[in-house]
């Protein structure tokens, strides 16, 4: 039996060949983030393709990077299962929350475990940089997003979150809902939060098109969480925007925005399917 973890990253893959790599290269490079054994996880759950074959190639390297690696399939595709499979299989005390298309820089797990040294509940997540988009109207949007007083201050998790001990004990098994990361950042109070310096690459939608639909499940995934748990929804405390002054900073991305914005509004109750990926391609 393997010693007991003192950090685990859980990755659920779904058909994230493509991605995988890169992914388990940056944790596997990361500073070291404390003392004690490191664990990766990646649950390839319901995958069509040979994601849990290319994970298991980084054995040897993880071995030699001081990390424990273990890969787990599932037959049904579903994140909360393989979220709650990797948590069962997790020994570590902290417990980061991965999607596997996205790219740690080399510090953020070690500000992570450090952010997280404490006996107190507490939330952390880096700083999110998109990934750089092919499409225009992606470009655009991006560009306009990333200038959300929210990206910056809101710590809101979207491909990356991480808890204590302390934290973990808020919730038990993963419900089967829409926004994972939502649901575990409004578990926490805008005081418990932690939004790090250090940077991960995350991709978004590209096209129109694929903004829409991912637009639509996130409000959707928002809807849920209020329906379903309405005392979290307090723990929120998003800074309102000045669209104003960000209309006259980029007009452009003002507009691809607020047009993404308000087809969903005009389309609302259109479903959105239960999973969606951030970057889905239109076509």
């Amino acid at each position: 039996m393997s010693a007991t973890a003192a950090l685990s990253v859980i990755i659920p893959a779904s058909n994230e060949a493509g991605y995988i790599g890169a992914c388990l290269q940056a944790v596997l490079g990361s500073e070291p983030a404390q003392e004690g054994p490191r664990e990766v996880l990646v649950i390839a759950n319901g995958c069509r393709d040979d994601t849990a074959a290319r994970a298991s190639t980084f054995a040897d390297a993880a071995s030699a990077a001081g990390w424990q690696l273990r890969v787990i399939t599932l037959e049904q595709g579903s994140k909360p299962a393989a979220l709650n499979t990797g948590d069962t299989a997790a020994s570590g005390a902290v417990r980061v929350y991965l999607d596997a298309d996205v790219v740690l820089s080399r510090p953020l797990l070690a500000q992570i475990a450090r952010a997280l040294a404490t006996d107190a509940p507490r939330y952390a997540t880096g700083t999110a940089r998109i990934a750089p988009p092919r499409s225009a109207v992606t470009r655009a949007y991006a560009r306009f997003w990333q200038r959300l007083p929210f990206i910056h201050s809101g710590a809101p998790g979207f491909g990356l979150y991480a808890v204590n001990a302390a934290g973990r004990a808020r919730w038990g098994a993963f419900p089967d809902i829409i926004s994972d990361d939502t649901f575990v950042r409004l578990s926490f109070s805008p005081a418990e939060r932690v939004q790090l310096p250090a940077t991960y690459d995350w991709p978004m939608a590209e096209g129109l098109l694929a903004l829409i639909r991912v637009r639509r499940r996130q409000d959707q995934g928002v809807a849920e969480l209020a329906l379903r748990y309405p005392d979290l929804m307090g723990n929120e405390a998003k800074p309102a925007p000045d669209y104003a002054a960000l209309m006259r900073a980029d007009p452009l991305g003002f507009a691809v925005y607020g047009f993404v914005a308000l087809v969903v509004r005009l389309t609302r109750g259109r479903n959105a399917g239960r999973f969606m990926r951030g970057r889905q391609q239109t076509g």
